[in-house]
């Protein structure tokens, strides 16, 4: 069976929300009797998403996924 895992990818200073936030990565990785492919990253999200989306006055980011123009990576 496959495993999903969130992984922290990195942490870092948002200067949206004022404090640090952690970036983090869904992975899959393979079932044991395939033990010759790669983990996938499934998908992208933010330790603060909930939080910046309430933030109205100004736009967030594309890990929060409303901004896909601003990468804070």
């Amino acid at each position: 069976m496959a495993k999903r895992v969130w992984q922290v990818q990195m942490v870092k200073y948002c200067e949206h929300v004022g404090h640090e936030i952690a970036l983090e990565n869904e992975v899959v990785y393979p079932a044991d009797f395939l033990p010759d492919q790669p983990p996938r990253v499934l998908a992208n999200r933010c330790s603060n998403a909930v939080q910046c989306n309430t933030m109205f006055d100004k736009p967030v980011c594309s890990w929060c996924g409303t901004n896909p123009t601003h990468d804070p990576a």
